[in-house]
């Protein structure tokens, strides 16, 4: 589990094409590589990747047919920055919101422009998942927890400050960038609790509507 507080910037240092799928090697002079042991989670661009070796500088992780269809992690090159989270410790303090590193879908910047000292982002993602994306909700791009300044039919706005651009890889979008999006957690729980049969569950869409939540 993370929290989509963004602890590191690191860097692709190899890439190996193995059976199919992928290792990667990713470095960050930023982070204590002794303290972790092997089988450790640590979010990359808001994927949960599992160290399957460490040195003095990263980790190495192999990365799924799978993950590689469904996240933009395969359009990383040798030499691309990428956004670090260990895994969160209990008794951490939770700064953003639960993520589980388990991405929903790729999205793409749709533009980008300067409000006032901050980074304004339109992101568009697949009609499929617009609905789990609210005004002043969460929603976690590339492994950063961000607040949804506005909701769209395509996609969604959110604000970047100085301090999040400058740590993290947003500062370096352009269009067309793509992105990982995770939704909150807690919109996908509600949306399967009111999919069952709603005649024998409490959790029903006026339940929801009368405890804020629809």
């Amino acid at each position: 589990m993370f929290t989509g507080i963004v602890k590191a910037k690191g860097c692709i240092d190899r890439i190996e094409t193995r059976g199919g799928d992928k290792r990667l090697t990713v470095v960050s002079p930023d982070i204590a590589w002794k303290e972790f042991v092997i089988g450790e989670s640590i979010s990359v661009n808001g994927i949960c990747l599992t160290a399957v070796a460490l040195t003095e500088r990263g980790f190495e992780s192999d990365v799924s047919i799978e993950t590689l269809d469904v996240t933009a992690l395969g359009d990383l090159k040798v030499g691309d920055k990428v956004n670090l989270e260990p895994s969160v410790s209990l008794g951490e303090r939770l700064g953003g919101h639960l993520v589980t590193g388990h991405v929903d879908c790729v999205g793409s910047v749709d533009s980008i422009y300067r409000d006032a000292r901050s980074i304004r982002l339109v992101v568009r993602i697949p009609d499929t998942y617009n609905r789990y994306v609210a005004k002043k909700g969460s929603v976690c791009v590339d492994g950063v927890s961000l607040t949804v300044n506005e909701v769209s039919d395509y996609g969604f706005e959110v604000n970047v400050i100085p301090h999040t651009a400058e740590v993290t890889v947003i500062g370096g979008y352009t269009g067309g960038t793509r992105v990982n999006i995770e939704v909150d957690i807690v919109a996908r729980y509600l949306e399967r609790l009111i999919a069952a049969d709603e005649g024998s569950s409490e959790f029903t869409k006026d339940f929801l509507r009368a405890h804020g939540y629809a």
